[in-house]
Parts: C-alpha cells; sequence; structure tokens
C-alpha cells in the first residue's frame, strides 16, 4: 500500500509539473519584464487571484487603447498622402477588431489567474478566441463591400468588377470569409475539419449537378456584365431571330422588348452563346437603311439619282451627316437597280421611316415620270385550232 501511494503521489507529482501554456509562461515571465522597485507590489497581487485578474484585464483594456491609437496614428500619417478616402475608411473598420485582440489577449491571461479548473479555463479561452474570430469575419465583410464599391468606381482599369456585378462577386468573398473562419473556429475547439470538408465537397458536387442549368444561367451572366456585349436600352438582333430593345440585364436571364411591344425572357446561358448584333454600338448609334428600287431600262440614270436623293434629304428624321446617298447596283433583268441609303438616329425607327420612305420614293417616281417596271407576261396565239365537226 505505501508503495502504491507512493507510485500514485509520483504520478500527481508528474502531472502536476506538465509543461504549461504560452499564455501562463507569459504571466509567469510578467514580473521579469517590470522595474525591480515593482516587484513585491506584483508578488502581492498574484497572491490574490481575483485582483490579479483585475488588474490584468484594466492593464489590457488601457494597452488595447494605447495601441489602437498608435495603429490609428500611424496609419493616418500614410492616409494623408492619398486622394481616396477608402484608407480612412478601412482603418475605422479596422479599429474595433484590432482593439479586442489585443484586449481579449490579456483577458485570456486573467482567466489564467483565477484558477479555474483545466477543462472550464480552456472553454473560456476558446470562447474568447471564437468571439475574436467572428469580430475579424464581421469587419471582413465591411472592408470586402468597401473594396468592390471602390473598385467599380474605377472601370477603366477593373472593368470586370461593376455595379450589376457587385452581389456576385460579395457573394462569393461572403463564402470565401465563412469558410476561412469556419475552419479556424474548428480547430480552436479541437475539432478535425477534414471531415467536414470533404463531407462539404461531395455537397457541392450533388448541388452543382442539381442546380447546373441555374448555375449555367448564373456564370453566362456574370461574363455577359462583365464583357457588357450590350446594355439596357441597346437594340439587338440574335441568331435565333429574337429583335427587340434590351429592357433588363439580370445574373439569371436577359429581357427584350420587341417592335410588337412583347417582352421576351432569355436565360444567360442562352444568349451567352448566340451571335449578338448590336445595333446600337459602333462609332454611334446611328442606323443605316436600305431603300432598294428599280428603274425601266432607258430613264435617265441622273435624274433617278437626283430624286431619290432629294427624298432621302427631305425626310425629316433622317439624319444630316452622314448625308443620304444612291447607289446603282446592277442591271437588273428587267431594271435598273438603284439603292437609296440614308441613316436614322436610333435603330429602332428603322420599321416607320423605311415605310415613309418607300412611299415618298413611289410618289415622286410618279411625278417625275420615271417608270417603275414590275413583271409582265404577254400571251402571243399563233393560230386557233380549226373546228372539227
Amino acid at each position: 500500500m505505501q508503495a502504491q501511494n507512493a507510485i500514485n503521489n509520483t504520478v500527481d507529482t508528474a502531472e502536476q509539473t506538465v509543461p504549461v501554456s504560452d499564455i501562463t509562461q507569459i504571466i509567469n515571465n510578467l514580473s521579469s519584464y517590470l522595474p525591480e522597485s515593482w516587484q513585491p507590489y506584483w508578488d502581492q497581487v498574484q497572491s490574490i487571484p481575483m485582483l490579479a485578474f483585475v488588474v490584468i484585464v484594466a492593464l489590457g483594456y488601457v494597452m488595447a487603447k494605447i495601441g489602437v491609437m498608435v495603429f490609428t496614428k500611424s496609419l493616418s500619417q500614410i492616409t494623408k498622402r492619398t486622394k481616396s478616402d477608402v484608407d480612412d475608411q478601412l482603418i475605422n473598420v479596422l479599429r474595433k477588431p484590432f482593439f479586442l485582440t489585443i484586449f481579449f489577449f490579456f483577458l485570456g491571461m486573467a482567466v489564467k489567474t483565477i484558477g479555474l479548473s483545466t477543462g472550464l479555463e480552456k472553454t473560456l479561452i476558446r470562447l474568447l478566441a471564437s468571439l475574436l474570430v467572428l469580430s475579424w469575419m464581421m469587419r471582413g465583410f465591411n472592408v470586402l463591400r468597401i473594396l468592390l464599391d471602390t473598385l467599380s468606381r474605377n472601370r477603366e482599369r477593373f472593368e470586370v468588377i461593376q455595379p450589376k456585378t457587385i452581389p456576385l462577386f460579395e457573394l462569393v468573398g461572403k463564402i470565401l470569409l465563412i469558410g476561412l473562419g469556419s475552419y479556424i473556429l474548428l480547430t480552436i475547439w479541437g475539432i478535425n475539419p477534414t471531415a467536414w470538408l470533404a463531407s462539404a465537397g461531395v455537397i457541392g458536387i450533388a448541388v452543382g449537378f442539381a442546380a447546373k442549368d441555374t448555375l449555367a444561367n448564373l456564370f453566362s451572366g456574370f461574363f455577359i456584365i462583365a464583357d457588357t456585349p450590350y446594355k439596357v436600352g441597346d437594340f439587338v438582333n440574335l441568331d435565333s431571330g429574337e429583335r427587340g430593345m434590351v429592357t433588363h440585364v439580370g445574373m439569371r436571364s436577359t429581357r427584350l422588348l420587341t417592335r410588337d411591344d412583347v417582352e421576351i425572357t432569355i436565360p444567360n446561358n442562352v444568349i451567352g452563346n448566340a451571335k449578338i448584333i448590336n445595333e446600337s454600338t459602333g462609332r454611334w448609334e446611328k442606323s443605316r437603311i436600305r431603300i432598294k428600287v428599280g428603274v425601266a431600262y432607258g430613264c435617265d440614270v441622273e435624274q433617278v439619282c437626283e430624286v431619290l436623293k432629294k427624298v432621302g434629304e427631305s425626310h425629316s428624321e433622317t439624319v444630316d451627316e452622314p448625308a443620304p446617298r444612291v447607289r446603282m447596283r446592277a442591271f437588273g433583268a428587267s431594271s435598273l437597280d438603284f439603292e437609296l441609303l440614308a441613316w436614322i438616329p436610333e435603330p429602332v425607327l428603322r420599321g416607320r421611316i423605311k415605310h415613309e420612305l418607300h412611299m415618298q420614293v413611289y410618289a415622286a417616281l410618279n411625278a417625275a415620270e420615271i417608270e417603275i417596271p414590275y413583271t409582265k407576261q404577254d400571251i402571243y396565239i399563233k393560230e386557233f385550232p380549226s373546228n372539227q365537226a
């Protein structure tokens, strides 16, 4: 029995002499950093755990305040040289987590002085570390928003980041921050994140297969907004036959308003792989229309050009620059083929102006007594069949 008690006492002694944590070592060595005249007072403070707790917490609060002040002043001297206020916003956002980092460090040291049980002590320290991680994560969301807003205003250098693509970048950034924060939290609480990552990967694959069409539309919408082949108000033609004015460009679909005043919703995955003719872009938004005219052989071609050009110039909605022009295109089977080329302010006006020009061309040619040929068939009867009784 005596031998067994000796063994137990030895084990207990060994357990008590296990190396302590880094925070505890800092507390035990804290007295070595103090002036010699302060050593007796510190020893007395250490002899009363609650007093040591209060002193360290108060010291931590003061040190955190000083640290934030130094952090703010130092960076403010640098930010004064910049014209943008983004750095000032970032400093204001990061002040609180920086303060909490210093204060929680001292608070963790203060917890070590109370003499709690090992399990409760570890739980409190882990809780403090978790709160600190959550604080940095929430401030990370604010930093992400400030950076995206700033980059979206500088479109010349960052064409991909625009006001309409900010929600996608913000979502991806938040997911990454949450993933990183969750990984750190699991590590703090002693949970192996490998199994969780594997499960998340399997779930991500399943969700990807289930929502592949939705994801395809989202990614296509992102590239459409980033590449901007068209924008709201543009008049576009698709190779599938749709033609109209773009009324909405979203992350999932694009809407076109046709000339029949019917709105068509096209998934971005479809329109992203289609051939798009944007009539509102180029050197300008003006659009050229062509009026094909055929006149009879024998007509004065100079007169025809003059009449057609006058019709193009007299219309109130054709532009002066570029000026209307007339071109003779071919010697047709039964006519001389001409084209009146005129520019209009907007592609959406094409249908109505072409209608008006066709009518004015017809009236002008009739007034000038210029014949417009049309298909005619003459039937010649060589002989009538004889009447046989």
